[in-house]
């Protein structure tokens, strides 16, 4: 089983260029998890900031804006980085990644600053989360024995949503708040702490909003739904980091995640992270397909000269 920290790992080709390899066990289906490879992009930008930027001082991710093309699949990955802009306050790359014969499946843009030593005007927005989440107490949830929340051990479809399987997550004891959210409290099962690298994977791993109407209108509910024959690819993603988390990460995150409208096979997600004190940690806004499985596993065809492919 490869920790999250080997299975992002890459390593520099060219100043501009990256490798790396996803595993099959960081797959949804046939499909690498969207937020696994968010974090595979964040661990090339960092790294790019680390080496070729190493001058701009900029090290830590700012915002994320990621365009998923085309299905990605296990196996090497490449990504190729040009430097948009570079500025004193902040630096923004394009990543391009590439598998096979040189399709490209994942586009987008990487902003990098110094959180450490940002300033400027700051002023109390009064902002919280409406309805407040029930309280935890993080020695209570390492035992399973929090008043409020439970381990999520049922979470279902695990072996075809592997990557999913890499995380204890607790949920409210009474059910959620709302049947269009989930709140959540997640730790890595292998004990590896979360760091900057990792929200991206954080910011998409969550019991499906979509599923959580089977237990309240099955007989309103599509037929793929009440079997679980459905697959949620990720369009596009954005993340936006609010904190600086400690370099040895943290162990625990809270995760609030809203559908404001589940519509003829589309969803928007709103995604809220949070530290154990309380602190906003990053935002992330995904648009996201509702899709039968067989889109997941069916065969992939060559891209044509158009660029069009199957999803």
């Amino acid at each position: 089983m490869s920790l999250f920290v080997e299975a992002t790992r890459v390593k520099a080709t060219g100043s501009q260029t990256y490798s790396g390899f996803f595993p099959k066990e960081w797959c949804i289906g046939s499909v690498p998890h969207g937020g696994y490879v968010t974090s595979c992009i964040q661990a090339v930008a960092s790294l790019h900031f680390n080496t070729t930027l190493k001058a701009q001082q900029q090290p830590h991710v700012m915002t994320v804006y990621l365009t998923f093309l085309r299905r990605t699949s296990s196996g090497p990955a490449t990504f190729t980085v040009k430097d948009i802009k570079l500025g004193r306050q902040t630096s923004t790359i394009h990543v391009s990644l590439t598998q096979g014969s040189g399709r490209e499946e994942v586009a987008g843009y990487v902003t990098h600053t110094d959180l450490a030593t940002e300033t400027g005007i700051t002023l109390p927005t009064n902002w919280r989360l409406l309805p407040a989440p029930y309280p935890a107490k993080i020695p209570l949830l390492r035992t399973n024995h929090d008043e409020h929340w439970r381990n999520y051990s049922e979470m279902p479809f695990l072996s075809f949503r592997k990557a999913s399987a890499k995380i204890d997550i607790f949920i409210p004891r009474k059910g959620q708040l709302d049947f269009s959210m989930v709140d959540e409290w997640i730790r890595f099962k292998s004990g590896e702490k979360f760091t900057m690298d990792s929200l991206g994977y954080v910011a998409d791993v969550f019991p499906q909003i979509v599923e959580s109407f089977q237990e309240h209108a099955q007989d309103s509910i599509p037929w793929q739904l009440r079997e679980g024959h459905l697959w949620y690819p990720t369009v596009l993603l954005n993340l936006e980091v609010k904190k600086v988390l400690p370099p040895a990460g943290v162990e625990w995150l809270f995760v609030r995640v809203r559908a404001k409208q589940i519509k003829n096979g589309r969803m928007d997600l709103e995604v809220v992270i949070m530290d154990d004190i309380g602190e906003l940690v990053a935002l992330s806004q995904h648009v996201c397909l509702i899709v039968g499985a067989d889109r997941n596993l069916a065969k992939r065809r060559e891209v044509a000269e158009n660029g069009e492919t199957k999803l």
